[in-house]
Protein backbone atom coordinates (compact mmCIF):
# COMPACT_ATOMS: atom_id res chain seq x y z
CA UNK A 1 0.00 0.00 0.00
CA UNK A 2 2.86 2.28 -0.24
CA UNK A 3 2.21 3.55 3.40
CA UNK A 4 2.50 2.17 7.17
CA UNK A 5 -1.00 2.78 8.01
CA UNK A 6 -3.26 0.24 10.52
CA UNK A 7 -6.81 0.14 9.68
CA UNK A 8 -9.37 0.60 12.35
CA UNK A 9 -11.82 -2.30 12.13
CA UNK A 10 -14.21 -0.72 14.57
CA UNK A 11 -16.89 -3.02 13.97
CA UNK A 12 -19.96 -4.76 16.13
CA UNK A 13 -19.41 -7.95 14.13
CA UNK A 14 -17.13 -10.86 12.72
CA UNK A 15 -19.40 -11.04 9.64
CA UNK A 16 -19.07 -7.32 9.24
CA UNK A 17 -15.06 -7.17 10.08
CA UNK A 18 -14.26 -9.78 6.91
CA UNK A 19 -16.95 -8.39 4.49
CA UNK A 20 -14.37 -5.55 4.71
CA UNK A 21 -11.31 -7.18 4.96
CA UNK A 22 -12.10 -9.08 1.99
CA UNK A 23 -12.66 -5.54 -0.12
CA UNK A 24 -8.16 -5.50 0.13
CA UNK A 25 -8.33 -7.93 -2.53
CA UNK A 26 -5.19 -10.19 -1.85
CA UNK A 27 -3.14 -6.96 0.34
CA UNK A 28 -2.97 -7.66 4.17
CA UNK A 29 -3.11 -4.22 5.94
CA UNK A 30 -2.16 -3.54 9.60
CA UNK A 31 -5.89 -4.30 11.36
CA UNK A 32 -6.58 -2.38 14.92
CA UNK A 33 -9.19 -4.70 16.62
CA UNK A 34 -10.71 -2.61 19.18
CA UNK A 35 -12.22 -3.27 22.62
CA UNK A 36 -15.95 -3.51 20.81
CA UNK A 37 -15.06 -6.32 18.70
CA UNK A 38 -12.91 -7.74 20.94
CA UNK A 39 -15.35 -8.46 23.53
CA UNK A 40 -18.01 -8.91 21.78
CA UNK A 41 -16.37 -11.39 18.89
CA UNK A 42 -13.71 -12.75 21.24
CA UNK A 43 -10.42 -14.13 21.23
CA UNK A 44 -11.44 -16.15 17.69
CA UNK A 45 -11.51 -12.69 15.73
CA UNK A 46 -7.97 -12.31 15.88
CA UNK A 47 -7.54 -15.93 15.18
CA UNK A 48 -9.77 -15.34 12.09
CA UNK A 49 -7.83 -12.85 10.60
CA UNK A 50 -4.22 -13.58 12.24
CA UNK A 51 -5.10 -16.89 9.78
CA UNK A 52 -5.72 -14.70 6.79
CA UNK A 53 -2.57 -13.16 7.02
CA UNK A 54 -2.98 -9.43 8.72
CA UNK A 55 -0.92 -8.46 11.52
CA UNK A 56 -3.26 -7.02 14.61
CA UNK A 57 -3.21 -4.10 16.61
CA UNK A 58 -5.07 -5.41 19.62
CA UNK A 59 -6.16 -2.39 21.19
CA UNK A 60 -7.55 -3.13 24.57
CA UNK A 61 -5.77 -0.32 26.49
CA UNK A 62 -4.96 -2.55 29.63
CA UNK A 63 -4.71 -1.01 33.28
CA UNK A 64 -5.15 -3.45 36.42
CA UNK A 65 -3.32 -4.63 38.82
CA UNK A 66 -0.14 -5.94 37.89
CA UNK A 67 -0.49 -9.77 38.54
CA UNK A 68 -4.21 -9.56 36.08
CA UNK A 69 -1.97 -7.41 33.42
CA UNK A 70 0.44 -10.03 33.29
CA UNK A 71 -1.84 -12.77 33.38
CA UNK A 72 -3.72 -10.91 30.33
CA UNK A 73 -0.16 -10.33 28.65
CA UNK A 74 0.24 -14.19 28.43
CA UNK A 75 -3.16 -14.94 26.81
CA UNK A 76 -2.74 -12.10 24.44
CA UNK A 77 0.63 -13.35 23.56
CA UNK A 78 -0.70 -16.98 22.72
CA UNK A 79 -2.82 -15.20 20.23
CA UNK A 80 0.19 -13.80 18.59
CA UNK A 81 -0.52 -10.53 18.50
CA UNK A 82 2.02 -7.90 16.68
CA UNK A 83 1.03 -4.95 19.10
CA UNK A 84 -1.22 -4.25 22.06
CA UNK A 85 -1.35 -1.33 24.62
CA UNK A 86 -1.65 -0.54 28.04
CA UNK A 87 -1.88 2.92 30.24
CA UNK A 88 1.00 3.97 31.75
CA UNK A 89 -0.93 5.63 34.36
CA UNK A 90 -1.25 1.83 35.84
CA UNK A 91 2.76 2.22 37.71
CA UNK A 92 5.95 0.85 36.51
CA UNK A 93 5.15 -2.36 38.29
CA UNK A 94 1.97 -2.76 36.06
CA UNK A 95 4.36 -2.13 33.04
CA UNK A 96 6.97 -4.62 34.37
CA UNK A 97 4.03 -7.45 34.94
CA UNK A 98 3.13 -6.86 31.46
CA UNK A 99 6.46 -7.65 29.95
CA UNK A 100 6.98 -10.53 32.20
CA UNK A 101 3.45 -11.52 30.98
CA UNK A 102 4.58 -11.21 27.22
CA UNK A 103 7.80 -13.28 27.93
CA UNK A 104 7.63 -17.37 26.54
CA UNK A 105 9.44 -19.38 28.87
CA UNK A 106 12.59 -20.88 27.67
Amino acid sequence: MGKDVIIACDFASQEQVMNFLDKFEGRKPFVKIGMELFYGAGPDIVREIKRRGHPIFLDLKLCDIPNRVKKTMAVLRDLDVDMTNLHAFGTIEMMKAAVEGLTRPD
